[in-house]
């Protein structure tokens, strides 16, 4: 069950590392978003969300590993894709990139309900 959970973990860690590529250009960003980023300003807020992405992503990826960790980042993890879930349901007509976008959060989410249920049946099963 304990590697079901890592793997779970390792998934969203993932999902949540892919944007830090962004960090390096912001062609690079405008390939991962399908958006043009023709304003300074735009591209360091976009390179720095690309770093906080990172630090996340690092996050659930080291508490894969950490099971005393995994419940402030399971917190961690449902306030990221539901505020993405929120916030693309609420501005909508997103573009086909960000779409994928969506659709690798649903993968989260998926992962992330599997691997509460499962750190929190181990636990019951444990006492």
């Amino acid at each position: 069950m304990e590697k079901t959970i890592t793997g779970l973990m390792l998934i969203i860690g993932i999902i949540h590392l892919l944007p830090l590529s962004g960090v390096i250009s912001s062609s690079r960003l405008e390939s991962l978003y399908g958006v043009s980023i023709q304003d300074n300003n735009l591209e360091i807020l976009m390179r720095h969300r690309a770093v906080l992405f990172g630090i996340l992503g690092s996050f659930f990826v080291y508490a894969a590993f950490k099971p005393s960790v995994q419940p402030l980042a399971f917190v961690a993890a449902f306030l990221s894709i539901a505020s993405f879930f929120w916030l693309s349901a609420s501005v909508g007509e997103f573009n086909a990139s960000i779409r994928k976008v969506v659709i690798a959060d649903v993968v989260a989410a998926l992962s992330l309900v599997g691997a509460v249920a499962l750190h929190y049946f181990k636990d019951l099963a444990g006492k």
